[in-house]
């Protein structure tokens, strides 16, 4: 008990006396609105949409965040890394910069073609042709804002308070501008405002710190070699977290997807009250085991400790308040998402395990190929989970393969942080395979 004591004020220590603290806080600050903002204007869209109206919206933002995930190509996680390794360098972080950039710009273009494509095969787009744009729009907008950049510089105060200010800004434009189920698109369109803007403004922050660089096509394949391995991770794990309402959409009504959505919603609104931890924990661990992986071990089972404790403790709150969460965020026509709002309580304590030993261990500490095959075996499983059970038992069915899909990857990456301790014992007889 005293060895944990210890542990937990050398761990404090370090949060208070590094500056990881104001970091954490500031992270804090933007994921509690990003949570708290949809929730307020939640309710007053669910009863100007009604569930098919909401379900459309849902969809559309599900589709963004596909496009989101092509654009932005795991450079939050491979960016924040070099940055932060790179720190003390002005001319390689001017490099790496114009180096995203110039990639993301070629994706944003590769993007519009696959827009082109298919806009054509998919239903909701086929009755409402300009929300296809309009979410082209919205996933580019959220890509290419730098946060990746401060996150690494552990300089994330500024850029939170931008973000807040631009997302107060839409969210009181859905207000007076949203009166009718025909506005959908004035709702989506005030959601890929405010990343944009934000993004502006933020890349006009970095470059008078940094030297300007013009990326070329030698500095853009680099660029894209870098982020490869984060643009797997991040594809596998889209697959069964940001994907599944679009997946629904494919296989289910408006209505049915706007019943999942709502909930899943709400679900989320817990589930990422602990990023900060994880997010602000993985550019400090990135350097700290390559110095003393002592110290990294400690901070790493300070950040797994609070998350997991965190994880249980939101998980049993949903399933508890779960009818009045949804009565009161969506209203009485959404009574059939109490019963997917419940399976979903299982996420916070699934997601802050398999977070938590994702992000604050095997990636700082090289095992990305590891937790790439880990996380894409978990979105292929969780497709074709979703393909069956979506199709038959629509939104309770997709909630069940979410579930299911989560628990493959926390007993999968608790496998493979634990493998190297345990093989001696596998190897003397100690442990039977």
């Amino acid at each position: 008990m005293r060895q944990l004591i210890n542990s937990v004020k050398t761990s404090c220590s370090e949060l208070l006396g590094q500056g990881l603290l104001k970091n954490m806080a500031a992270l804090w600050g933007v994921q509690l609105y990003r949570k708290t903002v949809p929730l307020v204007t939640l309710p007053y869209l669910a009863r100007i949409l009604g569930p098919g109206g909401w379900g459309t919206v849902a969809f559309v933002q599900g589709f963004a965040a596909f496009l989101t995930l092509l654009i932005e190509f795991g450079f939050d996680i491979s960016g924040t890394r070099e940055i932060a390794r790179c720190a003390d360098s002005p001319e390689k972080r001017a490099e790496l910069f114009a180096g995203v950039l110039g990639a993301q710009g070629v994706l944003v273009l590769l993007s519009g073609v696959i827009v082109l494509v298919c806009r054509g095969w998919i239903p909701i787009f086929r009755d409402h042709a300009g929300l296809v744009w309009i979410g082209l729009l919205l996933g580019a907008a959220e890509a290419i804002n730098p946060n990746w950049y401060f996150l690494g510089m552990e300089r994330m105060t500024t850029i939170a308070a931008l973000e807040i200010v631009t997302k107060s800004i839409a969210a009181g434009g859905i207000f007076i501008l949203v009166k009718s189920p025909s506005q959908i698109w004035v709702v989506l369109l005030l959601q890929a405002l405010a990343p944009l803007l934000s993004a502006a403004i933020s890349v006009l922050l970095v470059y008078p710190e940094i030297p300007l660089r013009f990326p070329s096509v030698l500095l853009i394949r680099r660029t894209l070699s870098l982020g490869w391995q984060g643009f797997l991770f991040k594809s596998g794990e889209s697959m069964y977290t940001l994907g599944n309402v679009f997946v629904l959409g494919l296989l289910a009504s408006p209505v049915q997807v706007g019943y999942f959505a709502g909930a899943e919603k709400i679900s989320r609104a817990f589930l990422g009250l602990f990023d900060p931890i994880r997010q602000s924990m993985y550019s400090r661990l990135s350097r700290l085991f390559r110095k003393s992986k002592s110290e990294a071990t400690r901070l790493a089972r300070f950040g797994t400790l609070i998350n997991c404790a965190g994880g249980i403790a939101m998980g049993v709150v949903i399933f508890l308040l779960a009818p009045f969460l949804i009565h009161t965020f969506l209203g009485a026509k959404f009574e059939p998402a109490v019963s997917v709002l419940r399976l979903l309580s299982a996420l916070p304590p699934l997601r802050s395990i398999s977070g938590s030993v994702g992000f604050q261990w095997l990636l700082p500490l090289g095992k990305e190929r590891s937790l790439n095959r880990i996380i894409l075996s978990a979105g292929a499983l969780n497709l074709g989970l979703a393909m069956w059970f979506g199709s038959r038992f629509a939104q309770t069915g997709m909630a069940y393969a979410v579930i299911m899909s989560e628990i493959f990857v926390c007993a999968s990456v608790l496998w493979v942080l634990a493998a190297p301790a345990l093989s001696p014992l596998i190897s003397t007889g100690e442990i039977q395979t």
